[in-house]
């Protein structure tokens, strides 16, 4: 475990904004004070996975954030920021964790939060990219005819090297028509469906001794999947040196074994299991109701 704390300036925050007005004289939007404040959140006690669970508005996703950006860790698509927003984390706290030698922890390389967002903005640019490809392996085959069976292009000025460099690999004996065409237009990337694209997206990006926020990594992901995605942070988190802060709503994630779980619904935020949840004990009571149908 890298991360041992985490402490909100629940109590600081007229402090922020009086700050934040006697420097832009007026705000327009306090976010994130107020939110936490709300639910008396102030302090969060990490394990090696930690869990943020609550509905719409309750701030897990804001907290996610807070502690990506203290902790400086590495993100791809971007957040709601703002003068209030950086001047909240500059107040928030933290503690690393001690090794079993006595020193300090540092946050290790590569750390990173994942989000929903990147999880889309990742299919998009493959689909994009294949698009791409494609218009190029037809404009690939149009030409190799040509390319092939034409006379050699003079070298007449460096305007000219890429035609010829593509003639002189269309000439090849050893080079068919496909095989020019893969050479030149490239080689697309297999995209399967949105839930499996989205779980080869975490399995290869997630690393070995490393720390992880991850934001509602669900979306897209069918049941199945989920189960599948519990599978492998269960096994990063237990032999392979990884930190988990996940805000979610999925009773598979939150069944995540040895989790630490936060309710951010309750006022005071309390720890709770996993199966004392609203979401979960929802889950719970409709199939309950529908049991008799998975009995026959």
């Amino acid at each position: 475990m890298y991360l041992e704390t985490f402490k909100l300036p629940i109590n600081q925050e007229e402090k922020i904004i009086q700050s934040c007005e006697s420097r832009h004289k007026y705000i327009d939007n306090i976010y994130p004070c107020g939110i936490m404040s709300e639910n008396l959140f102030s302090e969060i006690n990490f394990a090696g996975v930690t869990i943020l669970y609550g509905g719409n508005g309750s701030g897990k996703s804001t907290v996610l954030n807070l502690i990506a950006e203290k902790l400086r860790l590495n993100r791809v698509s971007p957040y709601n920021s703002s003068d209030m927003f950086n001047a909240y984390v500059v107040a928030c706290k933290y503690k690393m964790a001690y090794d079993d030698e006595g020193f300090e922890q540092r946050v290790p390389n590569g750390s990173r939060i994942i989000t929903s967002d990147d999880i889309f903005d990742y299919m998009l640019t493959v689909r994009t990219n294949n698009e791409e490809i494609r218009e190029k392996e037809a404009m690939a085959d149009d030409k190799w005819p040509d390319l092939k069976f034409s006379d050699t292009i003079k070298l007449k000025g460096m305007e000219d090297y890429e035609a010829l460099r593509l003639q002189l690999l269309a000439k090849r004996k050893n080079i068919s028509r496909r095989g020019f065409i893969r050479k030149t237009a490239g080689k697309e990337v297999k995209l399967n469906s949105n839930g499996e694209t989205a779980y080869e997206y975490f399995d290869t990006k997630l690393k070995n001794d490393t720390l992880y926020c991850l934001d509602e990594p669900e979306n897209s992901l069918s049941p199945k999947m989920q189960i599948e995605l519990v599978k492998l942070l269960e096994t990063l988190s237990h032999y392979c040196g990884c930190q988990f802060i996940i805000a979610t709503h999925s009773p598979f994630i939150l069944a995540l074994q040895g989790a630490r779980i936060y309710d951010l619904d309750e006022t005071p935020v309390d720890i709770k299991n996993w199966w004392e949840l609203e979401n979960t004990r929802t889950y719970y009571e409709f199939f309950k109701k529908n049991v008799k149908y998975f009995e026959r």
